[in-house]
């Protein structure tokens, strides 16, 4: 898969039917279930899911597809206050979503209490100047909030897709008839490296725990993509030597696991064998580097 380049596509779409489109941003606190709605909408692996908070870190746009619409799909990041170099750049990949979208989904979970967080992007929306949609998710699970019942708020399960349809309908209301801006196959603007990657860092969420997940970061250095085979080279990188020392030797199979798992993955998205070399090294308090922060999120 290529990188998708938006200026590139639109410059060779002249032969592209005319859909309703365009951008829609979803937003939210921590574990609403963003990515688990995007992934259940396109029944593709798009974003990574994990139990642990704050897994998305750079914005994922996912290319939903029917019959008279395409919606491009920005799953963001976590928003909350942080003064944190780290953060604050999280925080601006879903800033920016905001101020590109069209229509902003702005997803709630009903089993928790909304607290501060809540407040900081109720605050943040207060200058939106494209309609707002509030989705109330984990509708399947016990409430522990009131929901208003209007006409820009909606219901869903991820779990059992109540709700999807009806939603969908409204965001199409706000649409405006126009030439696609992507072929009715394409379902994501990833390339091949960032992928991977997040398929690694995925698991890296699932078998670690403490401060672990959120210290780490992959480097995909190779990929030699042949016809029936996948070469790829890649990097788990810790803050710390002891982080290191805990993902190679204290768990010693933590390392395996994690490479089967990705690996397994990574051949159901791309169909077709995969080999992968991990390795594991340690880039001391990268979380404080602001030059290489804002060059990750570059």
């Amino acid at each position: 898969m290529q990188e998708l380049n938006l200026q590139e596509i639109l410059s060779r779409t002249s032969d592209l039917k005319e859909k309703k489109v365009w951008y829609v941003a979803i937003i939210g606190r921590p574990n609403t279930w963003k990515s688990t709605f995007i992934n259940t909408l396109l029944g593709k692996k798009v974003s990574i899911t994990t139990n642990v908070p704050q897994t998305t870190r750079k914005r994922i746009l996912a290319i939903y597809n029917d019959i008279d619409s395409q919606i491009i799909f920005f799953d963001t990041p976590w928003i909350h206050a942080s003064e944190k170099v780290f953060n604050t750049e999280i925080n601006n990949q879903a800033i920016s979503s905001i101020n590109d979208a069209s229509v902003i989904l702005y997803f709630i979970d009903t089993t928790r209490e909304g607290w501060s967080e809540e407040t900081y992007i109720k605050s943040l929306l207060t200058s939106a100047k494209v309609p707002v949609i509030k989705v109330y998710t984990k509708i399947d699970l016990p409430s522990k909030i009131n929901i208003p019942e209007n006409e820009n708020t909606f219901k869903i399960s991820s779990t059992n897709k109540s709700g999807f349809i009806e939603l969908i309908d409204k965001i199409k209301t706000f649409l405006k008839k126009g030439k696609m801006l992507f072929w009715e196959d394409y379902y994501t603007s990833q390339d091949m490296f960032f992928r991977v990657g997040e398929i690694i860092r995925e698991k890296v969420f699932l078998h670690t725990k403490e401060e672990i997940p959120h210290s780490i970061y992959i480097s995909v250095e190779e990929i030699e993509d042949k016809d029936d085979v996948l070469n790829i080279l890649a990097y788990i990188y810790t803050e710390t030597d002891s982080q290191r020392y805990i993902i190679i030797w204290k768990w010693w199979t933590l390392v395996s696991t994690i490479w089967k798992e990705a690996r397994l993955d990574l051949q159901k998205i791309f169909e077709k064998k995969v080999f992968l070399s991990l390795r594991v090294k340690t880039k001391e308090k990268w979380k404080q580097d602001e030059k290489f922060i804002k060059k990750m999120f570059a």
